[in-house]
């Protein structure tokens, strides 16, 4: 691997004479370039008039911030001048159909943590590309096995960019003085069994049991069924979560549970659990609802919510082991969660 190789010279010798390729090659391209526009003004911040304040909701219901606004007209633009069938974006209610003969499609959220743009923490955008069918209005009614591409882009320390187009997992970092993304690791592997876990563990109370019985057994860690000690993580961006999966493993939760508006789990399956777990499962990862691969689900509508599991294999499938097999979840007993322990089950 050469750290000199850029984006634009990976993308040519992975796309040869298929016209398909070169159209989903031109997609990345574009949104590459819109992010580099974006991590522009997340790296100004204020002083680019970005301060992360509420400008009212998107349409389905989450608070949109002003850089929300501003990424997705950034990428809009950029992707509205390619053969591109089919936009769909978290900031708008529909479709947005361009060119219905095009051969692809592009579902994108384009600023993933926006919550967490005034602490100055990481954000970043997430796209899925999918193949048009006959009728462009059910393009993102297909399985997530469907895609073509997915990655994202990490506004942090560095601006990262993690692509599969379904031939392992690249990851290039932006060099701010050519203004260009370089190679920096190739055919990523997530080590299959770790031990850190991140989940916004203030929600235990509201979690189904596989779940709990998950995370204490965790907690529990040498002394547990797992026999290591854990740590625990939780940045409250998706992107940012993946990101340290991709380099050094760990399990994501982002379930569904029992809070109203929460049973369906809350990431959204066509423009964030798609293209995650597209990614995940190309570094030799794992993704899944707890009983159901999120590859195989096929969107019921738009902004369908879903739950996500997403790390390590190994981790991965004990989770969801504890879903299909419920008396392997009562066997954990965690004696700081169990029935006698400082929280009530």
């Amino acid at each position: 691997m050469s750290q000199e190789l850029t984006l634009q010279q990976r993308l040519e010798a992975l796309a040869g004479p298929d016209p398909l390729r070169r159209a989903v090659n031109e997609a990345v391209a574009a949104l590459a370039q819109a992010s580099i526009e974006i991590s522009d003004l997340t790296c100004r911040g204020a002083l680019a008039g970005i301060t992360g304040q509420a400008r009212g909701r998107n349409t389905d219901g989450d608070v949109q911030k002003d850089l929300d606004v501003r990424a997705d007209d950034i990428i809009r633009a950029a992707l509205g001048r390619l053969p591109i069938a089919v936009l769909a974006s978290e900031e708008m209610a529909d479709l947005d159909i361009l060119n219905a003969n095009a051969p692809i499609s592009v579902a994108f959220d384009p600023l993933d943590g926006s919550s967490n743009i005034n602490t100055n923490m990481s954000v970043g955008t997430i796209f899925s590309i999918m193949p048009t069918p006959s009728d462009a209005s059910a393009a993102f009614t297909q399985p997530g096995s469907a895609q073509l591409a997915a990655g994202f882009v990490v506004y942090g320390p560095q601006t990262s960019l993690v692509l599969t187009l379904g031939q392992g997992v690249d990851i290039f970092t932006l060099d701010r003085d050519s203004r260009e993304y370089k190679l920096t690791g190739s055919t990523v592997q997530i080590p299959p069994n770790a031990t850190e876990f991140a989940i916004n563990a203030s929600n235990r109370r509201h979690w189904d049991l596989p779940v709990r019985a998950y995370i204490d057994e965790c907690l529990m860690g040498a002394d547990g069924m797992g026999g290591k000690d854990f740590n625990m993580r939780w940045i409250g961006s998706l992107v940012a979560e993946a990101f340290r999966i991709l380099i050094r493993g760990g399990i994501f939760l982002y379930p569904g549970d029992a809070r109203h508006g929460y049973e369906e789990g809350r990431l959204r399956l066509v423009y964030e659990a798609h293209p995650m777990a597209f990614i995940i499962e190309q570094a030799g990862g794992g993704a899944t609802t707890g009983r159901q691969r999120v590859l195989d689900l096929v969107p019921r509508t738009l902004h369908q919510r879903v739950p996500l599991i997403m790390g390590s294999i190994k981790n991965v499938q004990r989770l969801e082991h504890m879903h299909t097999a419920p008396d392997v979840a009562l066997e954990t007993n965690a004696p700081l969660f169990g029935h006698r322990g400082l929280f009530r089950v």
